[in-house]
């Protein structure tokens, strides 16, 4: 990819997560270009919010699998898989409004499964730690995937408000979600 087109996909990302419904000039001010040079590299708003889509679900995607990789605990992956997708969620807020579905769904266009790999290794890691008795086998994967989603959702939610110390904010989430799934963690061992 050509560093003007980074350029203006990184500036797009930026400009619509403070507001969705910013205008291609704003786009274009922002990345330090022409409306006609940002032109040449995406032919309307569409198509720019579909190269915005595929490079943060890209980047949400190699986060994912850096935290899968990150350790051989499943434990351990499972709550940095939560804080990537806590960064993710609140560098790319603007892809939920945009999609309004669970994250990681496969992009219709991305490599066959390239999304969808992290998805299924997730929920391996989760089947793993209910067939050990880590996570309470009440729970379904289904509900543990939502629930998932929502704790990085309310996570950022509380980050934007401001009322939640940013130092505070993913011991709180992991020790809410970790609780939530039945899994005896202290606040002190955070």
């Amino acid at each position: 990819m050509e560093t003007t087109e980074l350029k203006i996909i990184d500036a797009a990302i930026e400009v619509f997560n403070i507001d969705l419904s910013a205008n291609l000039e704003t786009v274009a001010d922002y990345a330090g270009v022409t409306r006609r040079t940002l032109h040449r590299y995406f032919k309307d708003r569409a198509e720019l919010m579909e190269a915005c889509q595929a490079e943060m679900q890209g980047k949400c995607r190699t986060a994912m699998m850096a935290a899968i990789n990150s350790h051989t605990n499943p434990l351990k992956q499972l709550e940095n898989m939560l804080y990537a997708g806590i960064n993710c969620g609140s560098k790319y807020a603007f892809l939920d409004k945009l999609q309004q579905h669970p994250p990681y769904r496969q992009m219709p266009d991305a490599p066959e499964g390239e999304f969808d790999d992290v998805k299924k290794r997730w929920f391996t890691i989760v089947a793993q730690l209910q067939t050990e008795g880590t996570i309470s086998a009440e729970l379904t994967t289904a509900w543990i995937f939502v629930l998932f989603g929502s704790m990085v959702t309310t996570t950022i939610n509380a980050l934007n408000s401001g009322n939640v110390a940013r130092n505070d904010i993913k011991r709180f989430a992991w020790f809410s979600f970790s609780r939530s799934l039945g899994i005896a963690v202290s606040a002190e061992s955070i």
